[in-house]
């Protein structure tokens, strides 16, 4: 089986595939300053949850944007895990072409989800891969399956916390869909704010990315936790995959070791 870990700034998603049969997921808050062994135990308990040996498990693969973490992460894998992971960074074969001018830069959470992408939706149309984390992402991949750009906008949660931590009178809310776009009440403004003004941002990005590809067939697919909402209010989106980045990993580390 192999383990799966994507550490982004707010969460750290881990999954668990056997082949291509996914075992578990689990998603826990991201803490930069915890130790090896407070993570080691958060995976043996998860393991234990779902009823996996820690034998079984005879690979690890690790995206990050927390190049703090890396270290930690690391140790937890080899003492928890019996496993050194592998990962996402230079000498790792991904099969994306970077076509931007410094790909050295670009993020192991966006190369992930563009190779994920094109291996869901393929090649010969050009991709759009929006990922709703602590920034919202859009990668745009040509029809030759490269990398050409990305587009990095606020993300939902930091929007919304931006408003909580700004104002004095505004409290923490629920992110879900109000009844109506015109609020009632304070919770249900803001909750319109956001979902609706996100999904115009969105399809404002989408179309004007369309419009200099000069490619309206461009496909569109999203992930991202909190952008199970936000896809359904847009008229852009055709497609969301809640484990994008996940099975990109499960891809790469296939590429890349042989059984």
């Amino acid at each position: 089986m192999i383990f799966c870990i994507d550490i982004g700034n707010s969460n750290i998603k881990y999954a668990i595939f056997d082949g291509s049969k996914v075992k578990g997921t689990f998603r826990v808050t991201s803490k930069r300053d915890a130790t090896s062994d407070e993570y080691g135990v958060i995976v043996r308990d998860l393991l234990r949850e779902a009823s996996i040996p820690k034998e079984e498990i005879k690979g690890v693969i690790m995206s990050s944007v927390i190049p703090s973490l890396n270290y930690t992460m690391e140790h937890m894998c080899r003492d928890y895990l019996g496993v050194s992971p592998l990962i996402i960074g230079p000498g790792v074969k991904t099969g994306l072409n970077i076509k931007t001018d410094n790909p050295k830069e670009v993020g192991s959470d966006i190369i992930v989800d563009s190779v994920s992408a094109i291996k869901k939706l393929g090649v010969g149309t050009p991709i759009i891969a929006i990922d709703f984390g602590t920034a919202t992402t859009f990668d745009v991949i040509n029809e030759k399956g490269e990398l050409v750009g990305v587009v990095i906008s606020p993300g939902i949660k930091s929007a919304l916390d931006s408003l909580t931590l700004s104002t004095a009178n505004l409290p923490k809310i629920e992110l879900e869909r109000p009844k109506t776009v015109i609020g009632k009440n304070t919770v249900s403004c803001m909750q319109s704010g956001i979902i609706y003004g996100f999904a115009g941002l969105v399809d404002n990005i989408v179309n004007n990315i369309k419009n200099e590809l000069k490619r309206p067939d461009t496909k569109v697919i999203a992930t991202g936790g909190l952008g199970k909402v936000i896809y359904k209010e847009t008229k852009t989106i055709e497609y969301f995959d809640d484990m994008l980045t996940l099975n990109g990993l499960r891809h790469i580390y296939e590429m890349n070791v042989k059984e």
